[in-house]
């Protein structure tokens, strides 16, 4: 089984559209990785739900998450 999964979304800088490849097998976690387009640090952020499965969110560095 393969736990890397490409996830689409846009940049909150920017707004372009972006694609990123993520490991759900690490469970939880909170990492900075670039925008492709503009460069600017998205923080990425994969949180648990009730259910058990994996939420993504991407914010801007120095928003309070």
């Amino acid at each position: 089984m393969n736990s890397l999964e490409e996830y689409h979304g846009s940049c909150p800088y920017c707004g372009e559209a972006i694609s990123l490849l993520l490991d759900y097998s690490a469970g939880v976690q909170s990492y900075i990785e670039d925008c492709s387009v503009c460069c600017r640090p998205i923080v990425v952020t994969l949180a648990e739900r009730d259910d058990g499965s994996l939420e993504v969110s991407l914010r801007h560095e120095n928003e309070t998450g």
